[in-house]
């Protein structure tokens, strides 16, 4: 049985909620599902932005046909061509056979190395394009890198709805949620954090290419937002788009500290937890502490992206980096994260060298790094606890002068 709602007089959501997924692109964890978002457009021509994953197709065509109600699709609008957002495609050709695709050279490129039948049914639209389908015209505007290099965006100049691929989405299911403003108290918290680290794994490595596509926004009279994933912003955009601001100019949303620990018996983490408890006592009050062997590396890298400074405390492994603390490392450095101050505790029971390969790793980004090295020899003792206060008084002062 079909599932849609109305977004306006003419246009419908047929998305899909996916709760079985595990893992995003195999890799990010997702506790809370995903949603993979597609909208119907009823005019003199008809009109279908994006598909599916294909694990979720059976209730996408049923969506799809309700919202039709027996007329024909006469265009789909393939803003972004990974697979769970166009995987669906080659059914919906065969369903509607009048369709044709609209999309970018390089998008035509990619559907046809999936293995989609698409040749002659595509319709290549460049940057500033514009498309009538009766009272809506949509014009087409590249966004390369956001975060393929094939995706574009489309503005409704009718409605003021910008259809924004990947740009200004979120993890997690909708859960009968439509709107941003349908979500109030913990439950906007929580979609402000999965949206945050949506952008800061998914996006956040092409700051530059986000701080094009907000400047061409930025002559749009906007008036909603309708992204692939998560909920569609209609009331409160400015604040979201503020936040696109910040994440892609690598700029932190707080002054607090980010506290990156491995540790293998306990001694690291002693070590770390006698630095936050000192920062805190210093009125330092944002402080996250994260277990790097626990803690998948994407709640890490957003936390990351909202606060100015990290610690990253490291035993030496092998005479290298304690692997999940260099698994975070190469997220960082990957991700191209910048504009953050960095302080460093390394253990080592004789050869401690956790410490310089950090440092020497991180050096090639835009890090400013903060305070002496400590250096632990196995345990925390009486010399190096005083080490430790001491690098928790260097950072308190820098964010006391940061605020100031």
């Amino acid at each position: 049985m079909y599932n849609i709602r109305k977004i306006d007089n003419d246009l419908t959501f047929v998305g899909v909620n996916d709760r079985r997924l595990n893992l995003f692109e195999n890799v990010h964890p997702l506790p809370q599902g995903v949603s993979y978002n597609s909208y119907v457009l009823r005019d003199e021509k008809n009109v279908l932005f994006d598909t599916v994953d294909w694990s979720c197709g059976r209730q996408f065509f049923e969506n799809i046909e309700a919202a039709l109600d027996g007329q024909e699709l006469d265009y789909v609008v393939v803003h972004h061509a990974e697979p769970d957002h166009a995987a669906t495609l080659d059914e919906i050709l065969i369903r509607y056979p009048k369709a044709r695709v609209l999309c970018s050279a390089k998008a035509k490129l990619f559907l046809e190395q999936f293995g989609h039948n698409v040749e002659d049914r595509v319709d290549v639209v460049k940057n500033g394009d514009t498309v009538s389908f009766g009272k809506h015209e949509l014009t087409f505007i590249q966004a390369p890198m956001v975060h393929w290099p094939e995706v574009m965006v489309s503005f409704d100049a009718t409605t003021g709805t910008l259809f924004s691929a990947d740009a200004f989405g979120s993890f997690k299911t909708l859960d009968g949620v439509l709107f941003e403003d349908e979500i109030g108290g913990a439950e906007e918290v929580a979609w402000l954090n999965e949206s945050r680290r949506y952008y800061t794994n998914i996006v956040g490595k092409y700051g530059k290419n986000v701080q094009m596509l907000l400047k061409k926004a930025a002559g749009l009279d906007i008036k909603m937002i309708c992204p692939l994933h998560g909920v569609i912003w209609r009331k409160d955009i400015d604040r979201f788009i503020e936040k696109y601001q910040l994440w892609s100019t690598y700029t932190p949303e707080h002054l607090g500290v980010v506290i990156a620990c491995g540790s293998m018996y306990g001694d690291t983490e002693q070590a770390a937890d006698i630095l936050a408890n000192a920062l805190v006592q210093r009125g330092v009050k944002r402080v996250r502490f994260f277990d790097v062997s626990k803690t998948h590396p994407s709640y890490v890298i957003a936390a990351i992206f909202r606060y100015s400074h990290l610690v990253i405390a490291s035993p030496t492994y092998n005479l290298g980096i304690y692997p999940p603390v260099h698994n975070l490392i190469n997220d960082i450095k990957n991700l191209n994260i910048q504009n953050r101050t960095v302080s460093v505790i390394e253990n080592g029971s004789w050869a401690p060298k956790a410490g310089t390969l950090i440092e020497n790793e991180l050096d090639q980004n835009n890090l400013c790094f903060l305070g002496d090295r400590v250096t632990v020899k196995s345990s925390v003792n009486v010399d190096n606890r005083e080490s430790i206060i001491a690098l928790a008084q260097t950072i308190a002062d820098d964010i006391y002068a940061k605020k100031n």
